[in-house]
């Protein structure tokens, strides 16, 4: 049944979500700028039935954060720390190999891996790193190196970004998650993270990324100094490299944080807020299968409810989680799978174990199996 719509220009846009045909630039300006929170998420919802069912996705993964060493200075990062800082840390290849090995008794499925632009680590130490990891963890999926990393990686190197990638994915890179990516706006990224690439760059990374059949992520963080058309422009980017390379596997919303860094006197987002990115971005990208809520950043609580809001993803166990808890995030730092299992039960959506790239995991005790 179609509910009552208290905002009359979500009425066009009703009709044209049910009869799946895209939407606009401006459509998405106005599911931003709507108050009918309700009629948005009862749009992405059925969008996200549509897509994906009564199903949502979560995995058995952990955070590996070798260095948090970085010579950019964004002001949006509580993570980063300069060369000399003496709080600043990065782990030897052996610390790292360890540290993976670390978690609870379930075989995880997924490394996820980032750090910080570190000024002396090589990319022949990333490869060692990755060689290293699947010597040892055969079985585990990498996905390591955001963007940035790849961009700054082939700078330091002298390489293309092609080369560098084709080195990493060979040494075992899997995938590559979504991060770095923030609000491709200039005017915005001059103010928030000025030394890093730009948008246009992040976009190329992972345009070749696809190209060379290494799966991605893609992201945006909002809740800082952007508006809803930054946001937009933001999405129709990613839609459009989408239409190009059908690279992107999984789209994450990531709420601003604003504790412990130079923006510290933003307020931090709203659930009204967090609620109707995860919405619009299931409007308005059509092309993506997958929207994720990261409960990280959101709090489980509303990751659960925005499985009827348009997400069909939770993340996974994490197990220890940096970077946004360095910028003042008070959720756990890792969930068991039993309680990712329950809060997807308590939204009425059935829970599918998967892997890195969506397929369905049968587990037993410490092991598990791919379902293809």
């Amino acid at each position: 049944m179609t509910p009552h719509f208290e905002d009359a220009r979500l009425l066009p846009i009703r009709d044209r979500v049910l009869a799946g045909e895209r939407l606009s630039f401006d459509d998405g300006v106005t599911l931003y700028r709507s108050t009918d929170i309700l009629g948005v998420g009862w749009l992405a919802n059925a969008v996200r039935e549509r897509v994906n069912g009564n199903i949502t996705y979560f995995n058995v993964n952990r955070h590996i954060n070798p260095t948090d060493v970085c010579t950019a200075s964004c002001r949006l990062c509580a993570f980063g720390k300069k060369a000399r800082d003496p709080r600043g840390y990065t782990m030897s290849l052996d610390q790292v190999w360890e540290v993976a090995g670390h978690g609870y008794s379930e075989a995880v499925s997924e490394f996820h891996i980032v750090g910080g632009l570190h000024p002396e680590l090589t990319l022949d130490w990333y490869c060692e790193m990755l060689r290293g990891l699947k010597q040892r963890y055969p079985q585990v999926h990498l996905k390591a190196f955001t963007m940035v990393e790849i961009a700054y990686l082939a700078k330091r190197a002298k390489l293309p970004i092609r080369e560098v990638l084709i080195r990493l994915r060979d040494a075992g890179m899997d995938s590559q998650p979504g991060g770095g990516a923030e609000i491709f706006s200039e005017r915005v990224r001059r103010i928030i993270c000025d030394h890093k690439i730009d948008g246009s760059e992040w976009l190329e990374v992972a345009r070749i990324s696809h190209q060379l059949g290494i799966k991605t992520n893609c992201t945006m963080l909002y809740g800082h100094i952007e508006g809803p058309e930054d946001r937009v422009d933001h999405l129709v980017r990613l839609r459009d490299v989408q239409d190009e390379t059908n690279g992107f596997q999984t789209f994450i919303p990531l709420a601003f944080h604003p504790a412990n860094t130079a923006l510290a006197h933003l307020p931090k987002t709203t659930g009204y807020d967090d609620l109707r990115n995860i919405a619009v971005s299931r409007l308005m990208l059509d092309n993506i299968p997958h929207i994720k809520a990261y409960w990280v950043m959101m709090t489980e609580a509303m990751a659960q409810i925005s499985q009827r809001f348009g997400s069909d993803d939770l993340d996974g166990t994490i197990v220890e989680e940096k970077i946004y808890h360095d910028a003042g995030a008070t959720t756990s730092q890792g969930l068991r799978r039993a309680d990712l299992l329950r809060l997807i039960r308590e939204a009425g959506r059935e829970p599918m174990e998967r892997d890195t790239l969506y397929r369905p995991v049968e587990r037993t005790e410490n092991a598990f199996t791919i379902l293809v």
